[in-house]
């Protein structure tokens, strides 16, 4: 299989457009919610003009709901503020071939202000965790991550989808396919075409495997640094939605679609030096380092769950027995616990079980990052590994609400330390937003349950 070049060099891509190859350059950016935004620029166009010059867009894009409405409460953008326009400051190595779209290649960008010294829009999710990624970087230190994502595919459009409102849809499988082959073959159409478009988009894939949930499935990518990681999860997560559309079907990285198993997104996370030497296992076993990482992790764990489950439906998951934690303790491989230890040598890492697939992966990135330069710097002492079965164990919850990781997180002396109070409000504000929306909703549940009984 040939791999397209990645990342596409421009002169590469210049050659392309005057072939015509490509004809369509996609200018993204990762919102709020994890998602790309962003324009279809005419690739000559892009050539001529945006690719030395950048593009611009509102900056009402980072101050909205999921449905795209405008919200109050946000210092960046408002009425009051006229909700003027950001720069699109490209990435070019990001630029990637889009190989499931005719004639298409991708670039992300970070987002700047339109002032004199173009300086950064700190709230934007990616700068969020480059910022991060600087302050280990400081100390000598380069992040390596992975993330896992499940997802739950529908034999139904979208469109047939949101006329039904996402209720009495078809799984593409009846049963439990945990690592059944029988079971993934059935939707094997489907997952080749996402493995082998992310591989053509410069992604390395690792494998795809059923899951618990009806129509659930995980494909899993190569670890790679945090940021090229958070780019390489959001475009999977966009492309494999749109992969799935044109075959017809339906797929969702929902924390918890129904009331059977949810949608995770285990992060895995190791350090190493600036000059490629290991930190975690120098030969010898955990270093103090790694053991000072992971006590951070678990120390902030709590004050930062906003950005491991974001959204009122991402506290569904947290339930005894689900395979998502609700302990806030580290074990070896124990699956029970919300911070699993795995590997050993160079691939000694720390497992977050508690994000879901609704994440926003610079900020969940960010928040984990955070946590284990705040246990280093802090020479925090790691408690001995739980062993056994957390779920009865004695030990701090899980926050179990979004208005509970809320007003951690908005309280948080590290979060407010680390990310600096700009950053914190918006996403408290954020977290804000999507409660008000939640509260004032009238749900199936009411419904069915009050209608006439009540």
């Amino acid at each position: 299989m040939t791999r397209p070049e990645f990342p596409l060099p421009l002169e590469r891509l210049r050659s392309q457009v005057e072939s015509g190859e490509v004809d369509t350059v996609v200018v993204a950016f990762t919102d709020m919610q994890g998602r790309l935004q962003g324009k279809r620029i005419h690739a000559p166009f892009f050539l001529d003009v945006v690719a030395e010059h950048g593009t611009e867009g509102c900056n009402y894009l980072l101050a909205v709901d999921v449905d795209m409405n405008t919200v109050s409460g946000y210092a960046i953008s408002s009425w009051e503020r006229g909700y003027g326009d950001m720069e699109f400051v490209l990435d070019i190595d990001t630029m990637r071939t889009i190989p499931w779209l005719p004639a298409t290649v991708m670039v992300q960008c970070d987002l700047a202000w339109l002032d004199d010294e173009h300086s950064v829009v700190a709230q934007s999710p990616r700068q969020v965790l480059k910022a991060q990624v600087e302050r280990a970087r400081e100390r000598g230190l380069v992040a390596m991550a992975g993330t896992e994502l499940e997802f739950c595919v529908f034999e139904d459009t979208y469109e047939e989808a949101w006329d039904a409102g996402y209720t009495g849809l078809t799984p593409s499988n009846q049963y439990n396919i945990d690592y059944s082959l029988l079971g993934t073959s059935r939707v094997e159409p489907l997952l080749r075409d996402i493995r082998n478009g992310m591989y053509g988009a410069g992604l390395i894939v690792e494998s795809a495997k059923g899951e618990c949930n009806l129509g659930q499935h995980e494909i899993a990518f190569r670890f790679s640094e945090a940021v090229a990681n958070a780019d390489a999860h959001a475009v999977y997560k966009h492309g494999a939605k749109e992969i799935a559309s044109l075959h017809g079907k339906a797929l969702t990285f929902m924390a918890k679609y129904n009331e059977l198993a949810g949608n995770s997104c285990h992060i895995h996370m190791s350090l190493r030096g600036t000059d490629g030497s290991m930190a975690f296992d120098e030969g010898n076993g955990p270093t103090p380092l790694f053991e000072h990482f992971v006590a951070g992790i678990q120390a902030t764990l709590a004050d930062m769950t906003l950005l491991y489950a974001p959204n009122v439906n991402s506290y569904k998951r947290f339930a005894l027995g689900s395979f998502a934690p609700t302990a806030i303790a580290w074990g070896h491989d124990n699956r029970t616990c919300a911070l699993r230890v795995v590997g050993h040598g160079p691939a000694l890492r720390v497992e977050n079980r508690v994000p879901g697939g609704d994440i926003n992966p610079y900020l969940a990135l960010a928040g984990m990052l955070a946590g284990g330069l705040y246990g280093i710097e802090n020479e925090l002492d790691l408690e001995p590994a739980f062993e056994g079965n957390a779920y009865n164990s004695d030990k701090a919850h899980v926050p179990r609400t979004l208005t509970q990781a809320r007003e951690l997180f908005a309280n948080s002396t590290v979060a407010r330390k680390v990310f600096g109070d700009e950053v914190v409000d918006h996403y408290v504000n954020a977290a804000d937003v999507e409660l008000a929306a939640f509260n004032a909703a009238v749900t199936d549940w009411e419904r069915i349950r009050g209608f006439e009984r009540l």
